[in-house]
């Protein structure tokens, strides 16, 4: 058995250009994940400015849901909701694996 040099290894998590990231599924590595409550939306859309990962999917112009694959848990989005009569539509849970 010979080893390969560490010139002839894939290169491992290198985003070598742009547009690749959604290539990465990154989700795996959170220990909180959001969990989305619809009655307390009231679809400002912060969640989606905020996330760094862009984990967040809008449809029509209003939340609709995580893309849990990118998502790193943070909790940016359930920090900036804002919510509807102070009871959050974003809450940080434990991801449960």
């Amino acid at each position: 058995m010979s080893l390969k040099k560490y010139q002839d290894l894939a290169l491992g998590g290198n985003i070598e250009r742009g547009g690749t990231a959604v290539d990465f599924k990154t989700g795996d590595w959170r220990s909180l994940k959001p969990v989305y409550k619809p009655e307390n939306c009231i679809h400002c859309l912060f969640c989606w400015a905020y996330c760094p990962d862009s984990a967040v999917h809008v449809a029509d112009g209003k939340m609709a849901g995580f893309d849990l694959d990118h998502c790193k848990g943070c909790g940016i989005c359930a920090h900036e909701c804002p919510g509807k009569k102070g009871a959050k539509a974003i809450v940080m849970e434990p991801e449960v694996k």
